[in-house]
């Protein structure tokens, strides 16, 4: 399980662009215009241009994870709309990995040290316009809490800033920064080890939304159905192990007090976030397979969204199933980024409703969430807002929470706010107040099924597309 052999298998899902895309802007672009068309192919450069003019070697893979149906796919889930409960599943269902010597770890067939390093011929994307240069996107960074030796893995940008140094923004509440600040609490440099190149279905198991203190490897193993094969990186061997099967790894440290400017730089939520002081990294080492590819996600558009929102996705869902198992499903939209979700009940209790939205809200990440009955398709906007519409008495129904949590990244927060206000919706129909008695909720409005039928058989061959949409 590796990303060639995924990408082997979806030949018929690849865009291979013309000539010689730049890394600067031009393949990040491309997303931008297949996402505004609705289209989401894997996109293989395979001679991208880099700054200096030169043509690189090193392809590069974007837009691997565009496609939820896709990536529910890869996980071997054939309905992208029934992740939630089986990724919260997965995830909780540990498989511990397997280490293999380093004979047996295609990322170590190639060893770079001292002047053989050079990060500058990385065709790593500089992806918009106020970037200030190239950044490891697809960087999965690992390291461990010093004192248990418990691995954590998590993807965060990298600025490229010479051939050994790169900035690294670990968010301040992140597992990855907690264990930096317990190595440079002991006055100590923390190693770290950041890998790119994997299957999806990997990719996701290290994004699995997991307490401190436990394992990515073994969540991952639970994700993909089998152990995670493992190496022992070169710098720090088994203190930091690294996937066997993925195509670079980046091994270095995270010197104690030095911090540098980083970004601004496009964010998640679609607008550049501004520029922060963050650690760095100085490279010691540099692992790769022969001939190796580059993976990158386009931070902001689906590429990135998409994995990220489906692993909250398995978080929300075993946080809202645990406080009411009348909950059946919970989705993520991109169009709410990272902000919004929807919760899916059948039949719920008097105080199901109320119970999950209050653990959803309990999530650093939701700021809306709106809870809705199985009869509406939360992976359809429209129908979610018909149910805000025709269900929803705000002071009845909407419940606003202040200085909760929540994520630093939001643009709506003012300078200087470090907590934020939510608000949950109870968008379900209003309960029977009593058996036997009519429901409060008018009849939907509706057709014969065998009318539906006829309207079918006439439209049918008739190219609808032409006529004006909404």
């Amino acid at each position: 399980m590796d990303l060639r052999s995924y990408l082997d298998a979806q030949a018929d899902a690849v865009f291979r662009p013309s000539g010689h895309p730049s890394t600067q802007y031009d393949l990040t672009a491309l997303q931008h215009a297949l996402d505004k068309a609705g289209s989401f192919p894997i996109i293989w450069t395979e001679q991208p241009t880099l700054p200096d003019g030169s043509i690189s070697q090193m392809p590069v893979v974007n837009n691997l994870t565009a496609s939820r149906v896709k990536v529910a796919e890869a996980l071997g889930i054939d309905d992208h709309r029934l992740t939630a409960a089986q990724l919260a599943r997965k995830s909780n269902d540990p498989i511990e990995p397997t280490i293999v010597s380093p004979d047996q770890a295609p990322v170590q067939e190639i060893v770079l040290y001292g002047d053989e390093i050079d990060l500058t011929r990385l065709p790593a994307l500089t992806q918009h316009q106020l970037d200030p240069g190239p950044y490891l996107t697809a960087a999965h960074a690992t390291t461990t809490d010093p004192d248990s030796g418990i691995d954590n893995t998590a993807i965060q940008r990298c600025w490229l800033k010479s051939a050994k140094r790169m900035s690294y923004f670990p968010y301040p509440s992140s597992d990855n920064r907690k264990n930096l600040n317990k190595f440079w609490a002991k006055g100590e440099d923390c190693p770290i080890a950041l890998w790119i190149g994997h299957h999806p279905a990997v990719l996701m198991g290290t994004q699995a939304k997991l307490e401190y203190g436990t394992s990515h490897w073994a969540a991952c193993g639970g994700m993909i159905g089998a152990p995670l094969r493992l190496v022992p990186s070169v710098s720090f061997g088994e203190q930091i192990c690294v996937p066997a099967d993925a195509e670079i790894v980046i091994e270095g440290t995270v010197p104690k007090d030095i911090w540098e400017a980083d970004g601004p730089f496009g964010e998640y939520t679609g607008y550049s976030g501004p520029q922060v002081a963050a650690p760095v990294i100085d490279v010691k080492c540099i692992t790769m397979r022969r001939n190796p590819i580059y993976h990158d996600y386009g931070s902001g558009l689906a590429d990135m969204l998409v994995p990220d929102n489906m692993a909250m996705e398995g978080k929300l869902f075993k946080l809202c199933h645990d406080a009411a198992p009348s909950v059946i499903n919970v989705h993520v939209p991109t169009e709410g980024r990272r902000f919004h979700a929807y919760i899916q009940f059948e039949n719920p209790g008097p105080d199901d409703v109320r119970a999950a939205l209050k653990a959803a809200l309990s999530y650093r990440r939701t700021k809306m969430v709106i809870a809705v009955d199985q009869d509406i398709d939360i992976f359809d906007d429209t129908q979610v807002l018909f149910a805000l519409a025709n269900h929803v008495q705000w002071s009845r129904d909407s419940v606003t929470v202040d200085g909760l949590e929540g994520s630093l990244l939001d643009p709506s927060l003012s300078h200087g706010e470090q907590t934020t206000s939510k608000i949950a919706i109870d968008a379900t129909s209003p309960r029977v107040p009593a058996a036997n008695t009519p429901s409060p909720i008018p009849p939907r409005s509706t057709v014969p099924e065998d009318a539906l039928e006829k309207a079918a058989a006439l439209l049918n061959g008739v190219d609808v597309e032409r006529w004006p949409n909404r």
